[in-house]
């Protein structure tokens, strides 16, 4: 499987750069990548919501009214959870535990599965080198010359303050080193341009990930 090769300057190259098909050349699992995505999602997510018990809520210490003589059914305050105002039953906490939890293996399973997807579509290119002089101007001039719109994942071996100050307003573009690729960013790419010297580490990073059957569901445990 070969793919598009540029220059450090943006032009095409002749060059045959040939990916590996045991990180590049799998059959997607559906069920698997869901679960990956989902579990990207669920972990980075945060218990923002809280309510209110009824003894959390402002007021409410005096008794409405006597207990006896009234007709009226008797309550001991007015912020019980059936009066207006009043605290939430069973609502948020603040507490809540979303993560969730794949194996190493089932993880690095499903990136190569994401990259083995995307590669079939021809969304994966690669880049001499990616040169940052810490500036905006020449990473959009690049883009431009590779001809690049949408979503844009740039994969490095290494990402220093040069290459974050070069990328971080760029929208659309985001940059991440080889052996932090996730399911979530490579689906959400439109196309993926990864370095020279990123390659080998994507592939040895992944080579060694075990294949889950097409039809066999990868076990994820949801942190009670």
């Amino acid at each position: 499987m070969t793919v598009l090769h540029y220059t450090k300057s943006g032009a095409k190259s002749d060059k045959a750069i040939k990916l590996d098909t045991s990180v590049f050349g799998l059959t997607p699992n559906d069920k698997l990548l869901s679960q990956a995505y989902k579990t990207y999602l669920a972990n980075g997510r945060t218990a923002n919501a809280k309510t209110l018990t009824r003894g959390e809520v402002r007021g409410g210490g005096k008794k409405p009214w006597r207990q006896k003589g009234t007709g009226r059914a008797r309550v001991g305050s007015s912020r019980v959870p059936n009066w207006r105002s009043g605290g939430v039953v069973f609502g948020a906490t603040g507490i809540e535990n979303y993560s969730m939890k794949m194996s190493t293996t089932t993880k690095r399973t499903a990136v190569a599965q994401a990259l083995s997807l995307q590669a079939s579509e021809k969304r994966i290119s690669i880049i001499e080198t990616f040169v940052s002089e810490g500036t905006v101007k020449p990473t959009v001039q690049l883009l431009g010359k590779l001809g690049l719109e949408g979503t844009i994942l740039l994969v490095l071996s290494q990402k220093d303050l040069l290459a974050d100050r070069a990328t971080r307003n760029i929208p659309g573009l985001k940059v991440v080193t080889a052996t932090y690729l996730n399911v979530f960013d490579i689906l959400n790419a439109d196309t993926i341009i990864m370095t020279e010297d990123a390659l080998p580490l994507v592939t040895a990073w992944l080579s060694g990930a075990a294949k889950v059957p097409a039809k066999k569901e990868a076990k994820v445990e949801a942190a009670s």
